[in-house]
C-alpha cells in the first residue's frame, strides 16, 4: 500500500490516498454563498484522492465565522452546485464537511441567532465577528427537547449537500465545535441522558452520525474527530476518560458501516488512536496534527506502518493544488503562506502555481 494505491470508501474509489483536510478559508459571502473564487479553489485540487470542504454550517445558529459558507439556503446550495460540477468535471471527488460551531461563535456572526451548547459555559476569549472582535457569550444550554431539532439540522444540511452534488458529507466532531463539546465534562455538565457518564457524553455524536447515515446512506458519511486534543477550552485531561468516551462512540457507530473515520491526533501510532481504529474497523483516515507540516515521507510512513488507510493533508494542499503529482513525481513544492490562510482575496487561495518544468528540463 502506497499513497498512490486506490482506496474504496463507501461505494466510491479514490485514485490515491491523499485527502485534502477541511480547511477554514472564509472566502464566501456574508450570506454564506460560495462564489467563483471558491469554485476555482476546489477545482484546482481535484487530483487529490478526496477533497473535504471547509466546515459548512447546517443552521444560522451554527455559523462560526464571518466568510464561512452554509448548507441552508437555496443560494448557498446553488453556489455549491457550481463547486461540485467543477470538481467532477476535473475528475475529482468532494465531501462537504458539516460543522455546527456550538458555543464557538457570537450573535454578531450568527445574525442574531442564539448561541447554543451542551451547557451554559462560555469560552474564555474573543472571537472575530462581522462587528469586530467580541468576547464569547455564555451560550444557551440546549434542553433535551431541543436536541432532536439540532440532529434534524445536521440531517437536512446533509441532504442539501447531496442535492448540491456532493459525493458525501463529513460530520465535524472535532476541534471544540458542537459535537466535540458534548464529549467532555469541561464543556458538558448535563444531568440528562446526554451528560454525566461517558456513554451519555458520547451519545449525541453517535446519534447525529446514525441519523445522517439513515437519511443519505452510510456509504456517503464520514466523521472527523480529535480525541485527546485541546481546542477552544475543550481540555481533556484524563487519558483514561478520553479513551473510554471515544471507545463508546466508536462502538456505537461501527455497526453503521459509514464511509470512514478521520482522526486528528499528533500521535497516530499511539494506543488511543489505534484502539479507536480497532473498534471502528472501517476505512481510517489519519491527520497527524498541527505541530509540523505533513510531508511525503511522513505520509508514506503512516501508510507503510499500517496506521491508517489514507493521510489527511492541510497546509501542503493549500500551497500545492497539484500536490498528488508533485509527491508522486518527487517535484519541488510551493511554500504555504500563513498570512493568507484567513484573508479574503485570491492571494494565497487560488494563485499558488501548478508545477511547470524549467525550460531546460522541458526541452530535454
Amino acid at each position: 500500500m502506497t499513497l498512490f494505491t486506490p482506496l474504496t470508501i463507501g461505494d466510491m474509489e479514490l485514485p490515491n490516498r491523499i485527502v485534502m483536510a477541511p480547511l477554514t478559508r472564509v472566502r464566501s459571502s456574508r450570506e454564506g454563498v460560495p462564489g467563483p473564487m471558491v469554485v476555482e479553489h476546489y477545482r484546482q485540487r481535484a487530483s487529490l484522492g478526496l477533497i473535504v470542504t471547509e466546515g459548512t454550517y447546517p443552521a444560522e445558529a451554527g455559523r462560526g465565522f464571518p466568510g464561512q459558507p452554509g448548507l441552508v439556503t437555496e443560494e448557498q446550495l446553488e453556489g455549491w452546485r457550481n463547486v461540485t460540477a467543477a470538481v467532477h468535471d476535473a475528475g475529482g471527488r468532494v465531501f462537504a464537511q458539516v460543522m455546527h460551531a456550538g458555543r464557538v461563535t457570537h450573535e454578531s456572526t450568527t445574525g442574531g441567532h442564539t448561541v447554543v451548547a451542551p451547557s451554559d459555559i462560555a469560552i474564555n476569549g474573543e472571537t472575530r465577528t462581522y462587528d469586530g472582535k467580541q468576547p464569547y457569550p455564555v451560550p444557551h444550554a440546549l434542553t433535551t427537547d431541543e436536541l432532536p431539532g439540532i440532529i434534524e439540522e445536521f440531517v437536512q444540511a446533509s441532504r442539501n449537500a447531496i442535492d448540491a452534488g456532493m459525493d458525501g458529507v463529513e460530520l465535524h466532531g472535532a476541534n471544540g465545535y458542537l459535537l466535540h463539546q458534548f464529549m467532555f465534562p469541561e464543556t458538558n455538565q448535563r444531568d440528562d441522558g446526554y451528560g454525566g457518564s461517558l456513554a451519555n457524553r458520547a451519545r449525541f455524536m453517535s446519534e447525529v452520525v446514525a441519523a445522517v447515515a439513515a437519511a443519505i446512506g452510510a456509504e456517503r458519511v464520514g466523521l472527523r474527530i480529535s480525541p485527546g486534543t485541546s481546542a477552544r477550552d475543550v481540555l481533556p485531561a484524563d487519558p483514561a476518560d478520553v479513551l473510554a468516551t471515544y471507545s463508546a462512540m466508536a462502538d456505537a457507530i461501527a455497526p453503521l458501516n459509514i464511509a470512514y473515520l478521520s482522526v486528528l491526533h499528533e500521535d497516530p501510532a499511539g494506543s488511543l488512536v489505534q484502539e479507536i481504529r480497532s473498534r471502528f474497523d472501517g476505512p481510517f483516515l489519519v491527520n497527524s496534527g498541527f505541530g509540523v507540516i505533513t510531508d511525503r515521507d511522513e505520509a508514506e510512513a503512516i501508510l507503510a506502518s499500517g496506521l491508517g488507510d489514507a493521510v489527511v493533508v492541510g497546509r501542503q494542499a493549500i500551497a500545492n493544488p497539484d500536490l498528488a503529482r508533485r509527491w508522486q513525481e518527487d517535484l519541488p513544492l510551493n511554500e504555504p503562506d500563513p498570512l493568507t490562510y484567513y484573508s479574503h482575496g485570491a492571494e494565497g487561495y487560488i494563485d499558488y502555481p501548478f508545477y511547470e518544468a524549467p525550460l531546460a528540463e522541458a526541452t530535454a
